[in-house]
């Protein structure tokens, strides 16, 4: 799972700041800050993929584009404790590194046999990030 890690309080804070002024504007105004995209959620349910070499990544990728569940291929590329189905739960804004946090937070819910997912670098290493729920 990707925790916060050196200089994330700087992005913490950040959010904290950004979460506070959000509330109170219209819905327009919030899906315009989020770039049209998904409604803003406090938590999501997340899974991920995380891979050391650009290359692993590459050939989960390649299994996902073929029609391979998410959890199958995190269970086979996956090199963190999340091998399990790369099921990190619920979690709530401020967990998770910032680049790996908005990532996952801007991208909507989808299923293990058609995940919709996103890809991100972190000091982890390679992520492909899906998220299974959001409240």
């Amino acid at each position: 799972m990707p925790p916060k890690g050196k200089g994330a309080d700087k992005g913490k804070s950040a959010d904290k700041g950004g979460a506070a002024k959000g509330k109170g504007k219209g819905k327009a105004e919030d899906k315009e800050e989020k770039g049209g995209k998904v409604k803003g959620a406090q938590q999501i349910n997340i899974r991920h993929i995380l891979t050391e070499k650009h290359a692993k990544k590459e050939e989960a990728l390649e299994k996902l584009k073929g029609g391979a569940k998410f959890d199958e291929v995190a269970k086979e590329f996956s090199e963190d404790k999340a091998r399990a189905g790369g099921a990190l739960g619920w979690k709530t804004r401020g967990d998770l590194d910032p680049t790996f946090e908005e990532a996952a937070f801007n991208l909507e819910a989808s299923t293990l046999a058609n995940p919709k997912y996103v890809e991100v670098k972190t000091g982890f290493g390679y992520h492909i990030v899906m998220v299974e729920g959001r409240k």
